[in-house]
């Protein structure tokens, strides 16, 4: 949706810093607006799953901000979000301050399902740096049956080589 920089960067700070919980319904629009724009057609079958937060997240934040971008992209796109599907079954280690190969480490066995999946799941998060935690999330959706997976992000990390859109 857009780069993780300056000025935009205010926003996902504001929402998850600051607690900022009024923000998650016009972000989840924005993010709907974009997902109806993607060329193609999407499978009739897409569960939303949110990736969820550690613990210490939860009680700084008092949300999942993940989650509210879920239940918001749901309500405008009809789609069910489905966040008891997956489940957090370790802390990690804070991802901010990893290099990608120290996050593809620290991701692996922090998630699994919580049963069969069997459809297409569009991950929801809010901010992608690397890509290890959807693809360590994708492998075990993968594994429990889904049949497509897609990742949803409010925001991206550029890398230093890309250019700013």
């Amino acid at each position: 949706m857009f780069d993780y920089q300056p000025p935009a960067d205010l926003l996902i700070h504001r929402f998850k810093a600051q607690s900022q919980f009024a923000l998650a319904p016009g972000l989840a629009a924005m993010l709907a607006r974009a997902v109806q724009q993607r060329p193609g057609s999407w499978p009739h079958d897409v569960v939303l799953v949110p990736v969820p937060a550690s613990r210490q997240s939860l009680v700084r934040r008092g949300f999942n901000p993940a989650a509210e971008v879920a239940r918001g992209l749901s309500d405008h796109l009809g789609w069910p979000c489905r966040p008891e599907l997956l489940i957090r079954v370790a802390q990690g280690s804070k991802q901010a301050l990893l290099n990608r190969e120290q996050r593809d480490m620290a991701t692996a066995g922090l998630y699994r399902t919580t049963g069969p999946v069997g459809h297409t799941v569009a991950i929801v998060d809010d901010v992608m740096t690397t890509g290890s935690t959807f693809n360590s999330i994708a492998r075990i959706l993968r594994r429990s049956g889904a049949v497509n997976v897609y990742a949803l992000v409010l925001a991206r990390t550029p890398q230093p080589d890309q250019p700013v859109q």
